[in-house]
């Protein structure tokens, strides 16, 4: 399959999408998922280099736009009670993982697929019901956190599937907690050095920018930091994501830029990259029975756990409806999924069959949930749907 083939098709599907979508009032990303799974199993996309080079970038700048959701200097928890249900969320989710782990006598991979998080869809949401939402905006918070500590245990599986457990592992370790503490530093200094010198901030991003410097330095920063994981060893997720964060807290002047960004991401980088998802996976997988059985239990597990853990940390803090919302939006880590399946089959942690159960339950169940979150919202809220 040529190059200008795949390219007229991906044209083709991020073009007619939001059509299909406003017309079926299916969620936009469930559609391009859809259609890059039918055009895979026709063969008009197919893997090669330039398809697999752009979706990744699509990723990345995916990841970039959740960092740009995060103002550390406001980020947190203003209720000391909100913080101690999180501590209390997180705590019930990794003891309900590691119980079914061990019950099962489950391969390493499980423990770390059962709690894993990704925003991708999150973002996805957000884009679609904005972040006034209570649960969606407690959700991208939860994401967040969550998204770093699945960075850390992604980091982890993969050095112990790669190295073993011995001196390289520790080292790649050594690699991600140095950057951490680097990281940290760099924020401290860059806020001092803003402090004492504020026009740095509107000499880097002026106000009248006519040569679209605040787009050239975003950009910058994120291949930098990608670049410094590469590096490192240390997924590259962390690398834009941080970058996002960078952007979000030290150039709060430029506020039309996080727009501006955002509509060139989901205009087409972004769709690239869940149409590339739907093209890795042949609508075969979906019609065997052993498959779609383990599908099915992972898919459960990942909403069981979150919906018993919302349920005990955040019910008298959300209501019941919000509750049941922020649960399923939070259970659908599409991205980091497709990973932890890449990871764990390379290294032969997992078989075909469970590489292929990985890919089938993380798009099943985020086709499945963006549907049903979108049926349950408007249920719940009749009034915000005519409005």
């Amino acid at each position: 399959m040529s190059n200008s083939v795949v390219i007229v098709t991906l044209s083709l599907l991020i073009m007619f999408s939001p059509f299909l979508s406003k017309v079926t009032r299916i969620p936009v990303v469930v559609v391009e998922i859809l259609l890059g799974s039918i055009a895979g199993y026709f063969g008009f996309l197919v893997e090669n280099e330039l398809f697999t080079i752009i979706a990744k970038v699509g990723f990345l700048y995916l990841m970039f736009l959740a960092g740009m959701e995060v103002n550390l200097k406001e980020f947190g928890f203003a209720k000391s009670s909100l913080l101690r249900r999180t501590i209390i969320y997180f705590t019930m989710l990794y003891g309900c993982s590691f119980t079914i782990y061990l019950y099962f006598d489950l391969s390493a991979v499980y423990l770390v697929l059962f709690p894993i998080f990704s925003l991708g869809m999150l973002m996805a949401l957000v884009k679609e019901y904005g972040k006034n939402e209570p649960w969606l905006a407690l959700a991208l918070n939860i994401g967040i956190i969550g998204e770093l500590m699945s960075i850390m245990a992604l980091t982890i599986l993969s050095g112990g599937l790669e190295y073993g457990y011995n001196r390289e592992f520790a080292m790649t370790l050594g690699g991600l907690f140095a950057f951490l503490v680097g990281f940290i530093l760099f924020f401290r200094g860059i806020r001092i050095l803003f402090w004492w010198y504020p026009g740095l901030k509107t000499l880097i991003m002026p106000h009248d920018d006519g040569k679209d410097q605040d787009i050239r330095f975003s950009m910058a920063l994120m291949f930098i930091l990608v670049a410094g994981m590469l590096y490192l060893k240390i997924d590259v997720v962390l690398g834009a994501f941080l970058a996002g964060t960078f952007i979000a807290t030290y150039f709060k002047h430029k506020t039309e830029l996080p727009e501006k960004l955002s509509s060139f991401g989901f205009g087409f980088l972004v769709p690239i990259f869940f149409i590339h998802v739907g093209s890795t996976v042949s609508l075969d997988a979906f019609s065997d029975y052993s498959i779609l059985q383990m599908a099915l239990f992972l898919s459960g597990v990942m909403i069981g756990i979150r919906m018993i853990s919302s349920m005990v940390a955040y019910s008298g803090y959300l209501g019941f409806k919000n509750t049941i919302l922020f649960a399923l939006s939070d259970s659908m880590p599409l991205t980091f999924m497709v990973a932890i399946a890449t990871l764990g089959f390379e290294a032969d942690a997992i078989t075909h069959d469970e590489y292929y159960t990985f890919i089938v339950a993380s798009m099943g169940s985020s086709i499945f949930l963006m549907i049903l979150i979108k049926i349950l919202h408007a249920y719940f809220y009749p009034k915000e749907l005519k409005e």
